[in-house]
């Protein structure tokens, strides 16, 4: 089972789009163990950031993936899943790392970021009202939101593809 914890790319109301804010700062580490910033490594990029706030919205944050990844129309488009284990105990941490690496590709791994700080601002920032769901958000290259939401890649991804035209 794919975990994916804590930062949702997402908003609601006066969130990211009406204030016009960047993706916060915070350094993270990939699942192959690379520091990195997603604002930075997002950056001239069309790219689609998948989220999740609890284990429940792990596998649905795994689909999402899969199905941006498997679509040849988004072919050009970056995907970051990114998880925050802030409020998990650090002795648990390394196996919920452990189990988030299963059945990725290393460079899937390289596109998957775990956060341990600052998960109040980015929940703050995104506006999260549904933990067991996936947040998904598409940014082109000059870092403007093309289409948000959350919900199963089922029912949406053709949203996301859409967006892209």
């Amino acid at each position: 089972m794919r975990f994916c914890w804590g930062i949702a790319v997402m908003w609601v109301g006066m969130g990211l789009a009406a204030w016009g804010q960047s993706l916060p700062a915070t350094a993270g580490e990939t699942l192959s163990g690379k520091r990195i910033a997603v604002a930075e490594a997002v950056r001239g990029k069309a790219v689609v950031v998948i989220a999740g706030f609890s284990k429940a919205a792990g596998d649905g944050c795994g689909d999402w993936a899969k199905a941006i990844r498997a679509d040849q129309s988004m072919q050009g488009v970056v995907v970051y899943q990114v998880a925050s284990l802030e409020s998990a105990p650090g002795f648990v941490r390394g196996m919920i790392k452990g189990a988030m690496r299963k059945g990725l590709s290393e460079a899937q791994q390289d596109h998957f970021v775990v956060l341990t700080q600052d998960e109040k601002l980015w929940r703050e920032y995104f506006g999260v009202t549904a933990e067991k769901e996936p947040y998904v958000v598409l940014l082109d290259v000059s870092g403007a939101v093309k289409w948000h939401g959350h919900g199963l890649a089922r029912d949406l991804e053709p949203l996301v593809r859409a967006a892209l035209r």
